[in-house]
């Protein structure tokens, strides 16, 4: 990235920057004053002159110098969570989103208003449009294992050999209820909201009537219930209630895996035909960096929609027991 001025870019004349979102990452910048903390970088032993300048989320940056896209300008920087929050048009208070791969990571607006978790999230910079308006903050809670779980099924456990796309799973998993088994995938201990590293993997149980097909159900379960968590932390830290989860990503081609999610949480799912959402979130602030995207103009996306089929009852109960599988996890590796 490198200034107008510059006749040339790189190492010969190049700027060296990066953006709100992605210097929040860091543990190096001070998220109320967006510069690098001198305690933080004491602490690290980080040099302030090896680190790029902090910028905006939207702003022109410069224009890029070699290439087919030589004289273009660049002008929207956006870390990788944050821009599907963007991409999903989660751009209001209380608004929240999920992204679902190897593992899982959701993202809930909170405004302008930092908010210190006290139920284990992660407090970070959602976005900063323009280097002169105010940043947008979010809460942040990872799951560890989501889909790699399903990877361990097929390479290690050898129950899913010839699953090729997440419908396959879905197919295999519909052909039966969990049968009571719970599953927590703690494979390297457990993530948000809980950040224990001595849990391990459990599977409960089980039966002499328990066939390989309720252990994928319970490993499906498994991803939504992790969600759920990381939703009830969330409506704690905010005191509000979600009514709608915005989902993207691999796994949600998986259909019975949303309506899982959304029996599971006891809220409506919806996944925008748009996959890209990381893409389209970059491309939405660099647009308004120039004025040909107006971020205050939601745009009406075809979408899919799922609503809780579950009765309140059988989610609790469920959760319950989720909860208790969680407890047999904890404190293995000690």
């Amino acid at each position: 990235m490198v200034t107008r001025e510059c006749s040339q870019g790189g190492k010969n004349g190049g700027i060296h920057i990066t953006d709100v979102s992605n210097a929040s990452r860091t543990m190096l910048m001070n998220i109320d004053t967006l510069k690098w903390d001198p305690v933080l970088l004491n602490f690290f032993g980080v040099s302030p002159n090896i680190l790029p300048k902090i910028k905006s989320s939207s702003e022109i940056y410069g224009d890029i110098k070699v290439g087919p896209l030589r004289g273009i300008p660049l002008t929207g920087c956006l870390g990788d969570q944050q821009a599907a929050l963007v991409g999903q048009q989660c751009l209001e208070r209380g608004q929240a989103k999920a992204t679902y791969g190897t593992g899982c990571f959701l993202l809930y607006n909170t405004g302008k208003a930092r908010i210190n978790s006290q139920h284990g999230l992660v407090t970070t910079v959602a976005y900063q449009i323009g280097s002169k308006e105010t940043p947008v903050y979010a809460l942040e809670g990872s799951v560890a294992i989501a889909g790699a779980a399903l990877n361990w099924l097929r390479d290690n456990m050898d129950i899913l050999p010839s699953f090729d796309h997440a419908q396959d799973i879905a197919e295999k998993a519909s052909l039966i209820e969990s049968g009571e088994v719970y599953f927590v995938p703690a494979f390297s201990g457990l993530y948000a909201p809980y950040w224990q590293q001595e849990a391990r993997g459990v599977i409960v149980g089980i039966s002499e009537d328990t066939q390989a097909s309720h252990i994928v159900r319970a490993t499906l379960d498994a991803v939504c219930f992790q969600t759920r968590d990381i939703l009830e932390a969330m409506n704690k830290d905010c005191k509000s209630h979600l009514t709608h989860l915005q989902v993207d990503g691999g796994m949600t081609a998986n259909t019975l895996l949303m309506q899982l999610q959304s029996d599971l949480t006891g809220i409506t799912v919806i996944k925008p035909e748009m996959a890209e959402s990381t893409c389209l979130g970059a491309a939405m602030v660099a647009g308004a960096a120039v004025g040909v995207w107006d971020l205050n103009a939601p745009m009406e996306l075809p979408s899919q929609v799922w609503e809780p089929k579950l009765n309140d009852d059988e989610r609790d109960m469920r959760y319950s027991k989720w909860n208790m599988a969680i407890e047999k996890a904890m404190g293995w590796d000690v």
